[in-house]
């Protein structure tokens, strides 16, 4: 099932919140890249917010380069959302432009956004370090939780949860004939009366099945029952 199928209202509108208070922070207010001002969407890999512009630049690089969200229109994950938290711009910037020269012409912009996350030019030898993530607690409640993605209908929760199980309609002392029966069967095959029980017929361990199934001749009813009249009517 899609992970953003499990994202209610609520918590999607949360993770709006969240965002929204992040693009307020200083080092987020301008683009990663070209700095302009007000960006709206962001690198979900990456964790920094960028423009419009970029944005675009940033997916023709490809997924396995960056990963673009609009932080508006797009559902996010908690995941998601906690990475954005833990990196942002400042933090991403100064991993990805380590060496980049204090005074430097960032123009034409899709040429700088190629060099600098798809050749390294100005990011050390080193991999990223990677923050530790806090996650808040998202455990969605009942209401929050989408009927598509629900286990059960509330009918079928209700008699499942709701109701205990059915007994089955055996007398106790049945049941107890029954444990004793499979417990006197492992240690020896000897016969085992069910005089306790009369629903059950006594029963040789040792009796084959087809002498269960074989009935005698002496016991077989051969009385010849005569014609009624319409069958001998011509």
């Amino acid at each position: 099932m899609n992970e953003k199928a499990s994202v209610s209202k609520r918590l999607n509108a949360k993770h709006a919140k969240i965002l929204l208070d992040l693009l307020k922070q200083p080092g987020n207010k301008e683009c990663a890249d070209c700095h302009n001002k007000g960006p709206r969407w962001a690198s979900i890999n990456l964790g920094i917010f960028i423009c419009m512009q970029c944005s675009g630049i940033h997916r023709s690089l490809g997924v396995h380069i960056s990963k673009v969200r609009s932080t508006t229109l797009d559902t996010w994950l908690p995941d998601q959302v906690a990475f954005m938290q833990a990196m942002g711009n400042e933090k991403a910037n100064s991993y990805w432009e380590a060496d980049l020269p204090a005074v430097f012409v960032r123009s034409p912009i899709e040429t700088f956004i190629k060099a600098k996350y798809v050749s390294r030019r100005w990011a050390p030898t080193t991999p990223q370090p990677i923050p530790e993530i806090y996650e808040e607690n998202t455990t969605l409640t009942r209401k929050e939780i989408p009927k598509r993605a629900r286990r059960y209908s509330l009918d079928e929760e209700f008699f499942i949860k709701g109701i205990p199980k059915i007994e089955a309609q055996t007398s106790s002392h049945c049941r107890a004939e029954s444990f004793n029966f499979l417990e006197s069967f492992e240690e020896s095959s000897s016969p085992v009366s069910f005089e306790a029980c009369p629903s059950i017929k006594n029963v040789d361990a040792g009796t084959d099945l087809f002498s269960l199934l074989y009935v005698s001749e002496e016991t077989q009813d051969r009385t010849v029952v005569p014609p009624s009249r319409w069958a001998t009517f011509e």
